[in-house]
């Protein structure tokens, strides 16, 4: 954890041994030594919420992916539910075992040609070398032509990154194909702000509180990124130049939930999103569908 590793920078327990020189000393060191251990355990407790860890149970080793890829694909009249599923069979697995995750993919409800999918790696470097290894490797030079064949457009990219370690994108399990028959559940919510150069900060922080607010409605919250302002260390996949964005994700459990709760609330706060002037035109929503086996999905804990 980000605020564990903090208090880790502390003094040491070897450290505070080698001034205990006497049995009051030592006593002293165990009351101290036990408050440093409660504060390590209440450190983490304040900074994992219980509903997030239940939720990613079994995936805490997958949490780590600050660079985010947010594409956005053209596919062909009539072979979006091909496309799905090509994708679906071939390249979640592909991805992870070369040490990024698919964290979630969708197709957009709005945009009958519109499939969308989130991508997730450690760093920058490792962007460059996994997407070279995939690209480059069997199972795309295999399955290209096909996957090809059935898209428009595949250059609507934004390179993003979490606003702070807290607003990482919710990564949750596999689809289990047992308990899940039904595949995955639930819609997610992509609000895409288009920010005016060098106000980033001063947009996620002034709307903060409504991001927060969209949580008393029963929407969970999935991730706050903004652009990844880097170059393009694998030009062979042209990402986005004309940012900043900032995109909130949001799950909700149905679409009844989502009529009910998400829009009514998103289209309330419109003026004062509008009125800020920190925007270079109006948000978009993209309401996402999650495909069978989309990991970012509605799920409760267990």
């Amino acid at each position: 954890m980000w605020v564990l590793n903090q208090a880790r920078q502390g003094p040491s327990i070897d450290l505070i041994m080698n001034k205990a020189v006497s049995g009051q000393g030592m006593t002293r060191l165990r009351v101290l030594s036990g408050l440093l251990f409660f504060a390590a355990g209440f450190l983490v407790a304040q900074t994992t919420p219980t509903h997030d860890s239940q939720l990613a149970k079994g995936t805490e080793y997958l949490q780590d992916y600050p660079v985010i890829e947010f594409r956005r694909y053209t596919v062909r009249e009539g072979e979006r539910e091909h496309f799905a599923k090509y994708f679906e069979t071939y390249f979640p697995e592909a991805f992870q075992q070369l040490g990024a995750l698919a964290l979630g993919q969708f197709v957009e409800r709005e945009k009958p040609l519109g499939f969308t999918w989130i991508r997730g790696f450690h760093s920058m470097d490792e962007r460059a070398k996994i997407n070279a290894a995939f690209y480059y490797g069997p199972v795309w030079k295999e399955h290209k032509a096909t996957l090809n064949g059935l898209m428009t457009d595949s250059d609507n990219v934004l390179l993003l990154r979490p606003v702070s370690p807290s607003d990482r994108v919710l990564v949750l399990p596999a689809v289990d194909p047992v308990t899940e028959s039904a595949g995955a559940q639930g819609r997610v919510v992509a609000q895409i702000f288009a920010v005016k150069p060098g106000e980033v900060g001063t947009f996620t922080d002034h709307f903060a509180k409504m991001f927060s607010a969209y949580g008393s409605s029963g929407v969970r919250q999935a991730g706050l990124l903004a652009t990844l302002d880097v170059p393009n260390n694998f030009p062979q996949l042209p990402v986005r130049t004309d940012g900043p964005f900032v995109v909130w994700l949001g799950i909700v459990p149905d679409p009844k939930a989502l009529e009910s709760s998400f829009l009514p609330l998103a289209k309330q706060n419109l003026k004062a999103l509008t009125d800020s002037g920190l925007l270079r035109g109006e948000p978009e929503i993209v309401v996402l569908e999650p495909t069978h086996r989309s990991r970012l999905r509605w799920l409760e804990p267990k």
